[in-house]
């Protein structure tokens, strides 16, 4: 058998796992009953710890060409140390998961947690409504010919119920932070920070420029705001996000939002499902149904948030004088330096967005298209949309109106609007 990688030992248990012969295809990995490789094939096949993501499979300490300590140096809460013996330790009360560390290692002794092969008997099943949430950088991530009527195909192949574009929840959002921005942005002066979209920004103002939290946008992201829809809808529904991102799956996990996503795949680990059961989705027939606008397409880069929140304010509120101005930041330096020159009481904006990735999610640690054809993807997809702003979308009004909301400032009063807001 050829050197195995993680991602071969995963491929490998998921067409076993569809075979409905998972512990044979285990078998087979490991015919020696290695300690290590038995920790990789763990991982890979959802095991360990339920809280944790990212994991340290076997002894590092350092060598083999792995110079300068790169998982601590790429670690922006100090969550990795060394032993006694020099080997990783993960410390979990520090660990945001959002797996730069698993990027920067070389030799794969860390690894995130794949978090599909317990929803295959599920999606086989059938019996509970399964449905994929596709992160708003989905587009091209599987071939140019891969619309995504053809990806909403493939993925009911798999056994999903159904596809729904976060592009829609971001919309919503959209709405909301314009709502939010109108209401706490009065005077020179004033400014708030973005919640919408990175978890790593959002840990990073947590656990490091923690004093800005009051300024802090209170939303949830949008995939959590799909999640919540979905089942506000299907109240019996599996959700299951699909994004260019680790930091995700910690994410689906923290405490006050971990009723949103059940389970939370990378677009190269469904790229690698896809290869393993033998579906390739540009071959499916067209299965289209969304009605995103541009505003919620675009949050797939970094600025978009900015524009989509400007246009929709601009729209919904034409009167209001205090205008956006907004400052962006791509990749964990600059958004450090960004906080930092507010910190430094550098007030340049009212309205600060930070993405931990360059070039926002485009440029995400997993994703299948290089960033820059990406975002050209994403920018074509969001001029193809009908509505510029989710204002002028009348299905975005209509959802809105089956979750629960008949007017949009209802998005910020009452009990309803808890469905969107999270505290900090």
């Amino acid at each position: 058998m050829k050197r195995l990688t993680y991602d071969s030992i995963f491929g490998h248990l998921v067409k076993y796992a569809y075979e409905g012969r998972l512990s044979e295809g285990m078998r087979e990995l490991n015919p020696h009953n290695e300690q290590s490789l038995n920790e990789y094939i763990k991982y890979a096949s959802g095991g360990g710890n339920p809280e944790r993501v990212v994991f340290s499979v076997k002894d590092c300490r350092g060598d083999e060409g792995c110079q300068y300590n790169r998982c601590q140096v790429a670690c922006l809460f100090h969550a990795i140390e060394r032993d006694a013996a020099g080997n990783v330790v993960i410390k979990d009360n520090y660990c945001t998961g959002c797996g730069e560390c698993v990027k920067a290692c070389p030799h794969e002794r860390l690894v995130d947690k794949k978090e599909f092969i317990p929803l295959v008997q599920l999606l086989q099943e059938r019996k509970t409504p399964v449905y994929a949430i596709v992160a708003p950088a989905f587009i091209h991530q599987f071939g140019e010919q891969v619309t995504p009527g053809k990806l909403r195909t493939a993925l009911k192949r798999l056994g999903f119920y159904g596809m729904v574009e976060v592009a829609l929840f971001a919309d919503i959002l959209s709405l909301k932070e314009a709502l939010e921005f109108d209401e706490h942005v009065r005077k020179e002066g004033d400014f708030v920070l973005t919640s919408c979209c990175c978890p790593m920004w959002v840990a990073m103002i947590k656990k490091v420029y923690h004093q800005f939290v009051p300024h802090i946008s209170p939303s949830v992201s949008p995939m959590v705001a799909c999640g919540r829809g979905v089942k506000k809808i299907h109240p019996d529904a599996r959700v299951v996000f699909i994004g260019p991102c680790i930091a995700k799956k910690a994410e689906a996990k923290e405490a006050d939002v971990k009723d949103a996503v059940d389970y939370v795949l990378t677009f190269q680990e469904l790229a690698q499902i896809f290869a393993a059961v033998g579906i390739n989705p540009a071959e499916g027939k067209e299965d289209p149904s969304e009605h995103s606008s541009k505003a919620g397409r675009i949050y797939a880069y970094v600025g978009g948030v900015s524009k989509a929140v400007n246009d929709t304010l601009n729209r919904i509120r034409p009167e209001k004088a205090m205008k956006i101005k907004a400052v962006q930041a791509d990749g964990v330096r600059e958004c450090r330096k960004l906080l930092q020159r507010i910190l430094d009481n550098e007030i340049e904006a009212n309205f600060y967005e930070g993405m931990g990735c360059i070039g926002g999610c485009v440029g995400g640690p997993k994703i299948n298209l290089k960033m820059e054809a990406g975002r050209k993807a994403v920018a074509i997809y969001g001029k193809e949309a009908q509505s510029d702003t989710p204002a002028d979308n009348l299905y975005v009004l209509e959802l809105l109106k089956t979750l629960g909301f008949q007017e949009i400032d209802l998005l910020l009063q009452g009990e309803k609007s808890i469905l969107f807001k999270r505290k900090f």
